[in-house]
């Protein structure tokens, strides 16, 4: 069975569902593919900057986001094992209509976002719909294969957008020069209800030679453990005393009872990768948000990165789609405009 759309968004994450949202509202034909059934994930990204709260604005989407489940971040405090807390950043100064960073759990974020584009008559996502391959015809892509309810199918379209994340199988299938860089951390990631009050900043608290970077939420904490890079395997090894204890130590009000309670299926792995496309398209294909540049989650700017290669991407490609022209210029267009942020953020 073959369809057609006008471009073919791959990936239903923040950077494949703002251009799909804004390419649709620019009168473009999207249709959006994603592989899971819904949107919940371990490791998203749930900071939203700034920014991204004034691109939500300005798309008529921020009471609609601001009725979601979120708290607002206003500096970044550090603790130590002794002395009282220092804040050393304090974003609600920023001359900026949201002074603050938001933090929701991404799921109701893109669920926000599929949500708008219902209203959207070019826009079509497909959930459960898993892109096996790329059709390429004369060197040029021209489309992707997929599963759907077990059937196969061909989606042809003038544009491929693949923003199917990290482990971006369309970047492989495209045979795209990437450089990959060193990373000596991973991240230990879990969270501890509690009924007291966490605070309004990111807390980098140390204990027992361990290092945690604690994330206020609404009734209880989001925690990274920093480790060594390849350590998990040896650390679980020593059991869950020492980081049950390390973590009584660094927020003795919150934790205390949560931390005893802690097991090792709920501490999640996130193995970190930092690479970058050199190139970050070919003809017919272009790659964005973390198919394009993987980001370490230090900064939690992830998100919002993603979010601007998609404005950036719709802008950019609105009319050569809508005159059914686009060339390669076009594509290193988006490149051009958005490596340098993503050089620099990385």
């Amino acid at each position: 069975m073959s369809r057609r759309t006008t471009c073919v968004v791959v990936g239903g994450g923040p950077a494949g569902m703002i251009a799909g949202l804004l390419l649709a509202r620019a009168g473009v034909e999207v249709t959006v593919l994603e592989k899971h059934a819904d949107f919940l994930r371990d490791f998203r990204g749930d900071t939203v900057h700034p920014t991204t709260l004034e691109l939500l604005d300005e798309l008529g989407l921020i009471e609609q986001f601001n009725s979601l489940t979120h708290t607002k971040i206003h500096g970044l405090t550090l603790h130590g094992e002794q002395g009282p807390p220092v804040r050393v950043v304090n974003i609600s100064g920023l001359k900026v209509k949201y002074p603050y960073v938001a933090i929701t759990p991404q799921w109701e974020f893109l669920n926000l976002l599929a949500e708008a584009g219902t209203d959207e008559p070019n826009f079509h996502l497909l959930m459960e719909t898993e892109v096996t391959a790329l059709i390429c015809q004369n060197q040029k892509v021209v489309g992707v294969s997929y599963i759907n309810a077990g059937i196969r199918q061909e989606l042809k379209a003038d544009l491929t957008i693949a923003a199917d994340g990290r482990w971006s199988a369309l970047r492989r299938q495209a045979h795209l020069p990437m450089k990959s860089y060193n990373v000596p951390l991973d991240l230990w990631w879990f969270r501890l209800d509690t009924s007291e009050p966490v605070g309004e900043a990111i807390l980098p608290i140390s204990a027992c030679h361990k290092l945690f970077i604690i994330i206020p939420r609404k009734g209880y904490a989001q925690i990274a453990n920093i480790i060594r890079k390849g350590s998990d395997e040896f650390l679980r090894g020593q059991g869950l005393h020492p980081l049950r204890t390390a973590i009584t130590r660094a927020l003795p009000v919150q934790s205390a009872s949560a931390a005893v309670d802690l097991t090792w299926n709920e501490v999640k792995l996130l193995d970190i990768r930092l690479n970058r496309l050199t190139r970050w398209y070919r003809d017919g294909l272009l790659c964005i948000g973390d198919a394009a540049h993987a980001m370490s989650p230090v900064g939690g700017v992830g998100v919002n990165l993603a979010a601007q290669d998609g404005v950036a991407a719709a802008r950019l490609l609105a009319n050569p789609l809508l005159a059914r022209n686009v060339a390669t210029s076009d594509l290193a267009a988006v490149q051009h405009r958005r490596e340098s942020a993503a050089i620099f953020m990385a």
